[in-house]
């Protein structure tokens, strides 16, 4: 079995636009975010994105515009992301159980890759990324999005980096 980090990708990895985050050129990667997955690699983890795209359902971006961002993502991070889950839905739209903070994406990524939950985290930056981790056994560490703090994670970082290193140091 493998181990994972599971990465919220808006607030985590790039900047978190108000009106999405869906055009290349807008798409303000975090400092510290390739030398974080570079770290997590050397560690023997796989890394996989975990994200809500809900301005697909509303028509304000495309899959493609999606796609877009995370070739962008890759090629300035060295491809070291193994895959990215994604669900285009929003409640107000259409119900679907992939959309955090259901399990279904988690549940796809642990099946597809054997992924071994007990030495597997998810790191994000609101509750509802905390959730459904929780909810599989994986443990959490919060990014706090503006400072907001949440019950729902089992530790905290100021970022992606500062995760990183926690893990590395825990998988020593």
């Amino acid at each position: 079995m493998k181990k994972c980090v599971f990465l919220d990708r808006d607030g985590v990895i790039n900047v978190d636009c108000v009106d999405y985050t869906y055009k290349v050129d807008e798409f303000t990667i975090i400092n510290g975010v390739p030398e974080a997955l570079k770290l997590l690699k050397e560690h023997g983890y796989m890394l996989v994105v975990i994200t809500n795209q809900s301005g697909i359902v509303k028509g304000i971006y495309d899959h493609a515009d999606m796609h877009a961002c995370h070739d962008y993502l890759q090629k300035e991070t060295g491809h070291l992301i193994d895959y990215f889950y994604y669900s285009p839905y929003h409640e107000k739209h259409t119900a679907s159980l992939s959309r955090k903070p259901g399990t279904l994406m988690f549940e796809r990524a642990i099946a597809r890759f054997d992924i071994d939950i007990q030495s597997s985290w998810m790191i994000g930056d609101k509750e509802r990324d905390m959730l459904p981790a929780k909810k599989m056994g994986i443990r959490t560490i919060l990014v706090p999005e503006d400072g907001k703090t949440t019950k729902s994670s089992d530790y905290m970082a100021k970022d992606l980096f500062d995760a990183a290193r926690f893990i590395a140091e825990k998988s020593d």
